[in-house]
């Protein structure tokens, strides 16, 4: 029989890490470390990796402790390649519809994570690499980086969410000559159209993704939790239905022990010390 403390008693999860091969997830200083791991293959996207991508970004999530994410790959060359070629090849059809909604699935997940997320882009980020850096909020580039769509070089199309970010992002015209091409643009190119939000050099990356964390936590988590919401949702909108809901969560924030300390702070010319209430 089970005793009342032992019934009481947390539950002690197991490290994430425990049954991760093809990706690497540490945390330090507030900050969850993502790495796609499969160097032989740059970094190519299996079903077993999204299924690993998934797991770390959900403990990413449920640890208050980690107030963002950094995305990248092993190595110089590749941030994610892409599909795993392999793996594309025997699919039937029902077999790569249900693999492209798996993977829009994760990176529906990474978008709305409620924590920012840079990608720390160190190479080629092509297919479903360019897919997932684009879910992620922000997205810094080496300057030898490469990205494109280039499914239809395949007999196929972008089915990790290509066909709907990307135009988002820069635009219907480029997008379309980017994924009905199926070219590739290097850093510079992808900075100027919108698709990187900074360009800097290798050794910068990973220095700059954690500064740009670090300056994000130093804000409320629950302002950022609501601006990333009302931003992911209200593009998908119209925008008075956006216009609403910013006024929604406005609201909810303005009721946070985190407003009372962010706006005392201020008029005390001192320091705020949000707590995430």
């Amino acid at each position: 029989m089970t005793s009342p403390a032992a019934a009481s008693a947390p539950e002690v999860r197991p490290p994430v890490t425990a049954n991760l091969e093809n990706v690497l997830y540490e945390k330090r200083d507030a900050i969850a470390y993502v790495t796609i791991n499969r160097p032989k293959v740059l970094n190519a996207l299996n079903q077993a990796t999204w299924v690993e991508l998934r797991a770390a970004f959900e403990d990413a999530r449920d640890d208050d402790a980690v107030r963002g994410v950094i995305v990248t790959g092993t190595g110089d060359k590749a941030f994610i390649a892409g599909a795993d070629i392999g793996d594309l090849a025997q699919y039937t059809a029902v077999e790569a519809e249900q693999s492209s909604r798996s993977g829009q699935e994760v990176l529906d997940f990474v978008e709305n994570l409620g924590k920012p997320v840079v990608a720390a882009i160190n190479g080629f980020a092509l297919g479903g690499g360019c897919e997932t850096a684009m879910a992620c909020t922000i997205r810094i580039a080496v300057e030898h980086a490469k990205f494109g769509q280039p499914e239809v070089k395949l007999g196929l199309l972008p089915g990790g969410g290509g066909t709907q970010r990307l135009p988002r992002l820069v635009g219907k015209g480029r997008a379309l000559q980017l994924i009905l091409t199926g070219g590739m643009i290097d850093a510079q190119e992808a900075w100027r159209i919108g698709l990187v939000n900074e360009v800097v050099r290798a050794g910068e990356l990973i220095p700059r993704a954690e500064a740009i964390l670090k300056e994000i936590a130093a804000n409320g988590p629950l302002s950022v939790r609501y601006a990333l919401e009302a931003v992911n949702k209200g593009v998908e909108t119209s925008q008075a239905e956006g216009l609403a809901l910013e006024a929604a969560v406005f609201g909810l924030c303005a009721a946070t022990e985190d407003k009372q300390e962010g706006t005392h702070a201020f008029l005390e010319k001192r320091a705020p010390r949000f707590r995430g209430r």
